[in-house]
Parts: C-alpha cells; structure tokens; sequence
C-alpha cells in the first residue's frame, strides 16, 4: 500500500537509501531481547551481521541502541517498577550490552565505542557540537559509535520510543543520508499485524502521511504503541531531505536488502523544502 504516491518516487527513494554513503541504525529493545527481557546473543549478532553488511560495503555506520533496562532486568532477574530501579537496571545493563557488542563486532576485527547523551546534549549547541565532533572522529578512525540515552540521569527519557527521537535527532545532526529504524514488525501496517492479520505492510509514506499517522494512531496498543515515535522519527528525518527505512530486524540480511534497493519495510519518501505543516 503506497496510495497517493507516484511509484517513481518510492523507487527513487528506497535507491537513495541504497546509495546512502552515512546511515544511523536504530536496533530497539525487542530486536536485542528475549521475552524475558534477557539480551538475546543471536539476535545481537545478527544486527551486527547485518551492520557488517554495510561496512564491507564502505558505508558509515553509525548504531542507535536500546535494550540497556532490559538487558539489565534479565541480567539481575530484577523487576523495573520506579523510575529509581530503571536508571539503576540501564547501569547494569548498558556495560553488558557494551560487552557483547565488541565482542560480536570483534569477529568482524571491527572496534566500537559507546556514547550516552541526554536532550540536553543534543539541545545545548555547544554539547552538540562535542558529540558531532566525536561521532566524526569515530567514523575517520574507522570506528562504530554506538549511542543510547543515558537513562541514568534522564529521567523523562525513559519510555517507549525515546531512542526513536534520539535517532532522527542524530541522523540530521550528523549529515546522515538514511535512517533505518529495525524493529519486530516489517514496517508500517494498517493495523497491528500482531493482532489483524488482514493489515497490510504500507510500501511507502509521503503525501500520504496525516492518513497513515491517523492509521497509526488508532492501531496503537500497549504492544504496537511504539511504531507511533517510529513514525514521527521518520516522518522528521525525511522532512529534512533524507530517506528512512522502518523494516523487520530478523529479516535476513535486512540492511543488505536495503543497500541494494529492494522493496523492504516501509520507505518514508524525503521532502524537500522542509516541512508542509
């Protein structure tokens, strides 16, 4: 579904996309966890996989990555009931995270670092300007910088979809030319797939975005609720004159279909001249 659309702009854009030189991946916490919100080693080393992908094909990469709280829940067999108990289970859970990253990018003879930012780092220019500067020394050296929100001490940032933002934020500070948003289902639908099996994949968003933010809206449940931020982390990014991809983090070789053009997940088509609200 791709209604209101030409198809040569959806084509051009998921080739943009496959041309993109600089791409922000953002893996959230049910593509990294398992049901009981232990980190999940295959499916962290098939993200990595997947990011290796693009790096074989001299594409940037720069990782978004949640999962901390939950690979900290699973790691201590701790409930998150306060605010309290979450900053302290991301604590745990992000120098594990970390650990299993070098080493599933190690196979690869690929380094990584970790970067913890809060909004107020991405709104105070001058913080802005250090976490730009390093993310651009990072890619020079050859490094993959991985950034999740520092939980620890950003209390309003932990919810649903906060990664979301923070990826669409990063993608147009740092002059990236795709965000690929992977999560558990294969895009956009006209309902939640989980529970409607008659809800279509929508190809493509574009003109058609007030129908598909409205479809979204009412489609939303306690389980589906976080394809809303997705959305609007989409929608900002294309607004801004680049290509997004939301798409299914255990399909295989997902970046690698999405370097080489194939119709994957749901392509939000850019916009130039910035938004039409």
């Amino acid at each position: 579904m791709s209604k209101g659309i030409e198809s040569s702009a959806v084509s051009e854009a998921r080739q943009l996309a496959a041309d993109a030189d600089r791409v922000v991946v953002k893996a959230g916490t049910n593509s990294l966890t398992d049901e009981d919100s232990n980190l999940d080693d295959e499916k962290l080393d098939k993200l990595v996989d997947d990011i290796h992908d693009l790096l074989k094909r001299d594409r940037q990469v720069i990782l978004i990555s949640s999962g901390a709280i939950g690979a900290g829940m699973g790691r201590i067999d701790q409930a998150s009931e306060t605010v309290e108990e979450s900053q302290a289970l991301s604590t745990v859970g992000q120098s594990h995270l970390m650990h299993r990253y070098t080493e599933s990018f190690a196979r690869y003879d690929r380094k990584v670092a970790q970067l913890l930012v809060t909004q107020h780092d991405l709104e105070n220019p001058e913080r802005f300007t250090n976490f730009r500067n390093t993310v651009e020394t990072l890619l020079d050296w050859g490094v993959v910088p991985i950034i999740n929100e520092n939980d620890a001490v950003a209390t309003e940032e932990i919810r649903i979809g906060d990664n979301d933002m923070l990826s669409a934020a990063t993608t147009m500070g740092v002059d990236a030319d795709l965000q690929v948003t992977l999560t558990d289902v294969a895009g956009v639908y006209t309902g939640n797939p989980k529970e409607n099996g008659d809800a279509e994949r929508i190809e493509a968003v574009g003109e058609n975005y007030d129908t598909v933010q409205e479809i979204v809206s009412e489609s939303a449940s306690d389980g589906f609720g976080g394809i809303q931020t997705k959305v609007e982390g989409a929608r900002d990014v294309s607004e801004h004159g680049i290509p997004a991809v939301i798409a299914k983090s255990t399909e295989p070789d997902i970046l690698e279909k999405i370097a080489t053009a194939k119709p994957v997940g749901t392509v939000f088509v850019p916009i130039n001249g910035g938004s039409d609200d």
